[in-house]
């Protein structure tokens, strides 16, 4: 049996989360190359934007001008149809959203609010749709040299505890670690036999885009009626139509345009005529589950192979991107021997909370959605909890993001967030310091006495400090606040904050708080037996 050269990671799946990991672990050093079974990239409509965790993993990786141009582009091609956005006065586009149908008016949302006032930078790289990311991404992970094996299925695994023997459709592949990024109906999962507890599915959506005969029998938005829910719009031709009554006997089936005219006549109770299709229609339901475990063994899961739940708000992709941005970096240093296998523990323990508060997200709107009395009399109540500046703004930061947290020891508030938006004296923002991976550290003490402590951690910790005029974190948008600037901060390379401190002098306290999590996190050799595994 002829079994092809080994490599560090093999990762299944060739979609949006795949490709990020796939970029992480080569940043890292890794070995990686993907396996996906389509032959051709996947067109099908899925999410149409991402969160602001998302755009800001682009970001620290120098994407955001690609990211930004793929935005222009759509916003260009759907133009004033679009009301996920509202416009601010310099052309800039505020995300909003909806909550089971009911939009979110970007008038009512407190865009003072720290949460989303401290995460803006990136909000030129919003309105990416799923196709243009993943060939955005594509494109990425072939500068970092990484190998993508199109049309090739995984069929078989052997967990040897040293690595794992792939079975393939192109043949056998020996692999040390095997991450499964390959959707809701993992093989990888399946073939690791990890269960997937959850919820089964109660109800049928679509999403499409259609050429109408006669549009004006529908209406615009949001439409409930007893046999379901459908939507024309933002954009000419767009529809989405969820019905009640039973999950699709095959989800697996082709989406034809019989099938969209037909479930958009009973719902709407019409005899609309659909004439064409113009993008890759999909098929939906509200199955909801989370796998028991997120490593077993060499094996680890990803992105959907995670966890399924509806689609609303696109938080599927971006809970998937989060994902993979906490594990490449961690796996990447067990594998080049700068950490112990066991900081793979952190990796389930941070990111299962985060999954099942979204499965929670989508569940609650599908109760929130349906047709009967008692979900009618409910929808009645959040809208109008929606109608306020509080209850907006609420819902506004829980789709964006902005409010996630990882369970990390350190009493500044920053700690387990996401960094926000530092600008740099020079111009330039703590984020752009880091595209190439690796953990980042502002200093700005008079001294730099946080770097000279992390000068042990050479290699693995880049010190941003006050050499060359960078001296203070201020914002060009508006007047500088120095009293909200940390005086340190480690960051982590999926962009979450380790630690922060605000004394001015490097004292005994805050270099303690900063050695303890640059052990916790960046290890040395005198910290375990490091070897590359």
């Amino acid at each position: 049996m002829n079994v092809e050269q080994e490599t560090d990671v093999t990762v299944v799946g060739a979609g949006p989360v795949g490709l990020v990991l796939a970029a992480e672990l080569a940043l890292s050093g890794a070995t990686v190359q993907v396996l996906e079974r389509r032959a051709e990239p996947d067109e099908a409509m899925k999410a149409q934007s991402i969160n602001v965790p998302t755009a800001e993993a682009l970001d620290r990786r120098g994407l955001l001008p690609a990211a930004e141009q793929v935005q222009r582009e759509t916003l260009e091609r759907i133009g004033s149809f679009t009301r996920a956005a509202g416009d601010r006065p310099g052309g800039e586009t505020r995300f909003t959203g909806h909550f089971a149908g009911m939009a979110l008016d970007p008038d009512l949302v407190d865009w003072t609010d720290p949460d989303l006032a401290t995460h803006a930078a990136a909000d030129g790289a919003r309105m990416v749709p799923q196709p243009q990311l993943e060939a955005l991404l594509a494109e990425h992970v072939e500068r970092l040299g990484v190998r993508v094996r199109r049309g090739v299925e995984v069929n078989a695994l052997d967990d040897t505890g040293d690595g794992v023997l792939v079975g393939t459709t192109a043949g056998p592949v020996r692999t040390g670690w095997l991450v499964g990024c390959d959707g809701g109906h993992s093989a990888v999962r399946r073939l690791a036999g990890i269960g997937f507890p959850g919820t089964d599915p109660e109800l049928t959506g679509y999403q499409a885009v259609v050429d109408i005969a006669d549009p004006s029998l529908l209406a615009d938005g949001w439409v409930w009626t007893p046999r379901g829910v459908y939507r024309c719009g933002p954009q000419p031709g767009r529809v989405t139509t969820v019905e009640f009554n039973s999950p699709p006997a095959d989800r697996s089936t082709p989406v034809t345009l019989e099938d969209l005219q037909s479930t958009l006549r009973r719902i709407s109770g019409t005899d609309v005529t659909l004439t064409a299709l113009r993008a890759t229609p999909t098929r939906w339901t509200d199955n909801t589950r989370q796998a028991a475990t997120y490593w077993s063994g060499r094996v680890l899961l990803a992105g959907d192979a995670a966890h399924v739940h509806p689609p609303f708000g696109g938080q599927g992709l971006n809970l998937g991107v989060g994902d993979a941005m906490n594990l490449g970096w961690k796996l990447g240093a067990v594998i080049t021997g700068r950490a112990p296998d066991g900081l793979l523990d952190t990796y389930d323990a941070e990111r299962r909370p985060v999954g099942a508060w979204v499965l929670d997200w989508t569940r609650s709107q599908i109760g929130v959605l349906r047709g009967d009395a008692k979900s009618a009399a409910l929808r009645e109540v959040v809208a109008d909890l929606l109608s306020t500046r509080d209850g907006t703004t609420y819902a506004v930061k829980k789709l964006a993001g902005v409010t996630q947290r990882v369970d990390l020891p350190g009493d500044h508030p920053l700690v387990g967030r996401y960094v926000p938006d530092l600008w740099l004296k020079d111009g330039s923002r703590l984020v752009d310091h880091g595209h190439g991976g690796g953990f980042l550290l502002l200093d700005r003490t008079p001294d730099g006495a946080f770097v000279r402590l992390a000068a042990d951690w050479a290699g693995r910790v880049s010190g941003v400090t006050h050499v060359g005029g960078v001296t203070d974190v201020t914002d060009p948008r508006g007047p500088a606040d120095e009293q909200t600037a940390p005086t340190g901060v480690l960051v982590r390379p999926d962009g979450v904050v380790a630690w922060a401190g605000d004394s001015a002098t490097g004292d005994t306290a805050a270099v303690t708080g900063l050695e303890a999590a640059l052990r916790r996190w960046t290890f040395t050799p005198s910290d375990f037996a490091g070897g590359r595994a």
